[in-house]
């Protein structure tokens, strides 16, 4: 199976280990990752403001990319996944924002016909975390594993439906399916705090600890993210069990994971 994919800035530089093991993984899962060409920057944020045109326009050449390809479109970073997914469902339900974008576009219209998928979907929905569990060659039983949501994953609900904001699953089932046990706890689909980082550092601070804390009470020895920001914020902020990407812990369990030399 043949998959677009956009792996985003932050992949590229402090995130490397995100995406080295989603391309590992994927390959020993019979998935591959075909990266967009000349692909920019996602923009980083995803903007209300129908007006606001120039930063959404990357995430449009890359679904219009892969649309012209008949193949869904997979991200990985959990900011890169919500501000293309965002701007995917406002071409297809704002006619006035999708014929502002189209005006920028030389060759042909985008109408919102590509599929987004987060890795994460791609491994439930495409792949099956049944036939994961069948490519584990390394069990990870015994080993207690929080995931970390954060806020981009889930939410807007009604546009990123991805999974119940409020009981999310799908990082669970992940999880167990590589023989793990998912550790549930209350915090896990709040804010690291990783946006107010610069304006309010206490209080950023004061969230992460807060996650990392509830993660540990309910028996936690490992917290699992999507997040570069949000892994960032949680060990900068002082995180005393290991923060670690989920595409690590998947090379890890399917025998992919590179060792400390690199070999």
């Amino acid at each position: 199976m043949k998959v677009s994919y956009f792996p985003g800035c932050t992949l590229k530089n402090k995130a490397k280990d995100l995406d080295l093991y989603a391309y590992k993984s994927a390959e020993a899962l019979g998935v591959t990752l075909e990266e967009i060409e000349n692909w920019q920057c996602c923009g980083g944020v995803f903007t209300t403001s129908c007006d606001e045109v120039a930063t959404k326009l990357s995430s449009v050449r890359a679904l219009k990319e892969a649309g012209e390809k008949g193949q869904p479109l997979v991200t990985v970073c959990s900011a890169c996944h919500n501000v293309i997914k965002q701007t995917n469902h406002a071409i297809q339900t704002n006619k006035e924002f999708a014929s502002k974008v189209n005006r920028y576009i030389a060759d042909g219209e985008y109408a919102g016909e590509t599929e987004v998928y987060h890795y994460l979907e791609m491994l439930r929905d495409l792949v099956g975390f049944d036939e994961v569990k069948k490519k584990v060659v390394n069990t990870l039983k015994g080993k207690k594993i929080a995931a970390y949501y954060g806020c981009l994953l889930l939410r807007p609900n009604g546009v990123m439906k991805m999974d119940d904001p409020e009981n999310p699953t799908i990082m669970e089932n992940f999880i167990a399916a590589l023989g793990a046990t998912p550790v549930v706890y209350a915090r896990r689909n709040e804010c690291c705090g990783g946006y107010i980082a610069m304006e309010s550092p206490e209080l950023a601070k004061k969230n992460s600890n807060a996650i990392v804390e509830n993660a540990k009470a309910a028996g936690a020895d490992m917290i699992i993210t999507a997040c570069p920001l949000c892994r960032y914020n949680l060990i900068k902020n002082g995180a005393d069990i290991p923060v670690v990407y989920f595409t690590e812990l998947l090379a890890e369990a399917l025998g992919v994971k590179e060792d400390t030399n690199g070999k």
